[in-house]
Order: structure tokens, then sequence, then C-alpha cells
């Protein structure tokens, strides 16, 4: 399952509450699969869709995964990234103790 770390879900928290949507969340989906994996699709989503995966954290921060989408995550992390300017993006990363293809 997608793990997700605290920064991820402070970001979720604060990108999902700018509207007033309390069941809004970041939502997967797959866009492309390709030979190597999927092309995902990012954005934020008033509510889950029908079939969606939701994970949701303690302090409010939601996020939901298309089926196919749920798959391709099932063994990564939702971190925060920073880059040289100072611009903070979302990254899928492995898991730590997740063997590749389990």
């Amino acid at each position: 399952m997608l793990a997700m770390t605290d920064a991820a879900a402070e970001a979720i928290t604060a990108l999902t509450g700018q509207d007033g949507q309390a069941e809004a969340g970041l939502r997967f989906a797959v866009q492309e699969v390709e030979e190597a994996g999927a092309q995902l699709g990012l954005s934020v989503a008033p509510s889950p869709e029908d079939g969606d995966q939701v994970l949701a954290t303690e302090g409010g921060a939601k996020v939901f995964l298309e089926p196919k989408a749920a798959e391709f995550l099932d063994d990564k992390v939702l971190d925060i990234q920073q880059d040289d300017q100072g611009q903070m993006s979302f990254a899928v990363l492995q898991q730590p103790d997740a063997q590749p293809g389990s």
C-alpha cells in the first residue's frame, strides 16, 4: 500500500484545504501504461471516484488511488522534495523495506 511521509501529508492538507472542501484529496490515475511502468496523473479532486482506494491520515490528508494506479503504487512512498530554487514537488519513491515487484 502507498505510504505517505509526514511532510507529504502536510502538503496535501495545505493544498486540498485551500478551497474549503473537507472531502478533497490528491488523486492518482494512470494516464498511460509503458514497458517500464506507468505515467501517472496527479490532480486535486473534490472527492474520490467510484472504485478509488482512499488513504487518509489522522491529520486529514486524503489520497485517492484509481485502481490501476493503486497497483503501480503498492510498494511506494509519497514524499515532498525541494529543488535548488526552493520549489516543492511530490515525489514517489520506493519504500525502503519493499522488494521491487512484490
